[in-house]
């Protein structure tokens, strides 16, 4: 290194020592919460093919591009480096940068994939094919998502998974079979089936693994299950179509939107009562994704094409955003942590 550059760097250094040293507590503050806020929504259009951008900032659209046939959930890889889309018709992932939204890759062969998702342990990776009837089993070697899945035949219509926190049992809704079904990763042999309630759909495990949440899409509520005994121990009214979960990041309280009764309900995991409902929605609210500070829960309207904006601290709706034709998964980063 020469003298020149030498000085340069120090002078360099320096200045930003300085720049800190005159930043109030205030400023500091206002410059790491800008840091950290997200930049970029992304929703997919389940009816449209498509993905959407928005600015989050100006909260306008940004632009749509075509993804893939019928993009309903999308999963943030372990390394939390990309973004996993699923087009459940086209029988593919498409990787996405998560922060720009922008289309990286394609990964071929994945049949049907509805809904997925990587265990803790980041050694499986599940796939619920809701139209196929089948659970897909793939190892994850050195993060790497493997060949040949080991397949189960489930009837019917598989629709939503969860883990528990050792990555020993999947566990997946069968929507038009009113059923849960535990699987073993390890053997992939199922362990039990139990009936539910009608057109079971999203699943939420409490912390410590003691609960299983329900949503109950054809009636109108959360059914609380202790999943070791298979029983269902209490019935959470919410609101028709109790469908799916968001956790708000504070390890106590989760969401679940209510599709046809057009609410969202905010449950205590504690308790296991509903301690707030967010009323007159746009119809069909389904996913949903939330800032790092906790105060905006964005919302996907299936049946309305938009996404909401939900202020946390008055619990209204703020804004919606016209989008594609049906809605579904919405995620940006940083986000709230899913506790």
């Amino acid at each position: 290194m020469n003298n020149m550059t030498y000085l340069f760097k120090a002078s360099f250094l320096l200045g930003l020592m300085l720049i800190g040293a005159d930043l109030s507590a205030r400023d500091k503050e206002a410059l790491k919460t800008d840091v950290q806020a997200p930049k970029i929504a992304i929703i997919l259009n389940s009816g449209s093919a498509s993905l959407t951008r928005i600015d989050m900032q100006k909260k306008e659209v940004i632009d749509e591009f075509p993804i893939g046939k019928e993009p309903h959930h999308l999963m943030l890889t372990p390394d939390g480096k990309n973004l996993l889309v699923a087009n459940a018709a086209s029988n593919n992932l498409v990787v996405v940068d998560p922060s720009t939204g922008n289309k990286i890759s394609v990964i071929p062969k994945i049949s049907d994939p509805y809904q997925l998702g990587f265990s803790p342990n980041k050694q499986w990776f599940v796939v619920a094919g809701n139209r196929l009837d089948r659970i897909d089993i793939y190892p994850v070697l050195n993060g790497v998502i493997g060949p040949n899945p080991e397949i189960l035949k489930l009837p019917k219509t598989p629709s939503h998974i969860a883990f528990t926190s050792d990555s020993k049992i999947s566990f997946v809704t069968l929507q038009d079979s009113n059923e849960i079904v535990a699987i073993d990763l390890e053997t992939k042999k199922i362990l039990w089936r139990m009936n539910v309630g009608k057109m079971p759909a999203g699943l939420w495990m409490t912390p410590g693994d003691k609960y299983l949440l329900l949503g109950v899409t054809g009636e109108d509520f959360v059914q609380a299950i202790d999943w070791k005994t298979q029983k269902i121990i209490k019935v959470i009214k919410t609101g028709k179509g109790a469908h799916n979960f968001r956790p708000l990041g504070d390890s106590r309280h989760v969401f679940v939107s209510n599709r046809v009764a057009a609410t969202i309900s905010k449950i205590d995991m504690e308790t296991l009562e509903n301690v707030g409902t967010i009323q007159g929605l746009p119809a069909g609210p389904d996913c949903m994704d939330i800032t790092p500070d906790q105060k905006e829960l964005w919302v996907t309207f299936r049946f309305s094409k938009k996404v909401g904006i939900i202020n946390l601290s008055t619990n209204t709706l703020e804004k919606t955003i016209k989008v594609g034709n049906s809605p579904h998964g919405v995620f940006f980063t940083p986000n709230a942590l899913w506790q």
